[in-house]
């Protein structure tokens, strides 16, 4: 077969759909801006899930995919955590990763491997390669900070983050300690040690790009971008977010619902793709919307007392979740709530008429897509970055109200109650979604044209092109 002269990068998604989704959309926006193909190459320690299988089946046909084989990840500890979990993942499918990029140098021009945030060992293989090594940081501005500032914290903090009042990260307003990101909380636990090791490896990179803007972020992208020795080009290049509103199928019951409400009155409740409550959070959570006597369209999934990223890896209720709610809780709620199982398709949800707000977790994936499509929050924060995302939205940026739990960590009903009334018709809810409007449409000009964002990924197709493989 005839090697192709058409510039061909690698991408490396590690497990997880909440980091392949925004790569799949980076992957599109890039192909078909700029006339490069593409090739997904995804670790694994098992088989392929459905959700992962139906988002790399949509791509178009300039962009491949292939799974590597699933490595053994049995000698870690039960309690192991997520980000070592992944990262053992990656860091154990090199060589398989390598006899990839074999076959297709034989074929393609490679000239460029992307991966995302724990995706760092995979350097060792692009520089054998002679490949640009590129990072994709799907999350905020904020969190990329803090991972590039990890290694001065550490040196200069001896007790644990969450035993500080304030942590400063550069270009971000001040959080407390025990806001940070779930990883850096226990710093003897092997987590940690992998945040800090990829945190060193980012400055191996050619470039940095982030999936942010400069009107959400412009603090922290500001620093990010000042030129310092030793640290990469960071490239803002959000919100890249799944906008493709034609796939109604699935769940077309819940958009017809959605067709029979008032404008702007629906509240929808989600806990993204792998978030899990409590039973007695799910309970509270029941039992505030019902006191609320706001619309509602929740998305549940069966609770875990243990863990609040129990769906992380599968996205599917193990359990009838409507076996949890609290007795008579469907009959009393129906005609103004609706409640789902698992699974609603959130674009066609979020840019319905009918939605007037976005009680979430926010994940960052959620959180652009309600700034695509102006919907106010109300952040209810669970697991990995999401309470800095909270706090971000809500003090700085403004375009959230925050619930906060008591002091046994529980959200209460009347809190709930209270803040969902707030946001749907009380003034604090009409001044974020006026923000949340403005920022809508600063969203769409950073993709527009010649947006801030559009030139951004311009830039690095460039840099690419220019770029001699082997």
């Amino acid at each position: 077969m005839a090697k192709t002269q058409t510039p061909h990068i690698a991408i490396l998604p590690s497990p997880g759909m909440g980091h392949l989704i925004p790569l799949v959309e980076f992957a599109k926006r890039f192909v078909n801006q700029h006339v490069f193909t593409a090739t997904f190459v995804i670790p694994t320690a098992d088989s392929p899930t459905k959700a992962q299988k139906s988002a790399l089946d949509s791509l178009p046909s300039s962009i491949d995919y292939v799974f590597l084989p699933p490595v053994d990840l049995s000698d870690l500890p039960q309690d192991a955590k997520i980000e070592t979990v992944i990262s053992s993942t990656v860091a154990r499918s090199l060589s398989f990763l390598r006899d990839t990029f074999k076959s297709l140098v034989a074929k393609t021009k490679l000239v460029a491997m992307v991966v995302d945030l724990f995706g760092t060992d995979a350097f060792d293989v692009a520089k054998e390669f002679n490949l640009s090594p590129y990072v994709f940081y799907p999350s905020t501005a904020m969190a990329l900070s803090l991972f590039l500032h990890l290694m001065k914290l550490d040196s200069m903090v001896s007790c644990e983050y969450g035993d500080l009042p304030e942590v400063r990260i550069p270009g971000c307003i001040p959080i407390n300690g025990n806001e940070l990101l779930d990883p850096v909380q226990d710093r003897k636990n092997d987590a940690y040690k992998w945040v800090l090791h990829h945190a060193k490896r980012y400055r191996l990179a050619d470039g940095i790009m982030v999936n942010s803007f400069l009107d959400m972020e412009g603090g922290a992208l500001k620093v990010l971008q000042e030129n310092e020795p030793g640290k990469p080009p960071v490239y803002p290049v959000g919100p890249l977010v799944t906008v493709d509103l034609s796939n109604k199928a699935d769940g077309s019951d819940c958009l017809k619902w959605l067709d029979d409400q008032p404008h702007g009155s629906v509240l929808y409740v989600s806990f993204g793709s792998g978030g899990t409550l409590s039973s007695d959070q799910l309970n509270e959570l029941a039992m505030g919307l019902e006191m609320s006597e706001e619309r509602f369209l929740w998305v549940i999934r069966s609770p875990n007392d243990k863990v609040s990223n129990a769906a992380f890896f599968s996205a599917e209720s193990q359990k009838d979740p409507f076996n949890f709610l609290p007795k008579g809780f469907l009959e009393r709620t129906k005609g103004r709530g609706l409640v789902v199982p698992s699974w609603a398709p959130q674009a066609q949800v979020l840019s319905h008429g009918s939605t007037g707000g976005f009680l979430t977790h926010c994940g960052w994936n959620s959180t652009l897509e309600s700034v695509a499509f102006g919907v106010p929050l109300i952040a209810w924060p669970l697991y990995a970055e999401q309470k800095m995302n909270a706090a971000m939205l809500t003090e700085d940026t403004r375009v959230a109200l925050r619930l906060k739990p008591d002091d046994t960590g529980l959200i209460c009903r009347d809190d709930i109650a209270k803040t969902v009334k707030g946001l749907m018709e009380g003034e604090e809810g009409k001044d974020v979604r006026n923000r949340m409007k403005d920022l809508k449409e600063a969203a769409a000009k950073a993709l527009s044209q010649n947006g801030s964002s559009t030139n951004a990924l311009s830039q690095v197709a460039t840099k690419w092109r220019n770029h001699t493989p082997l």
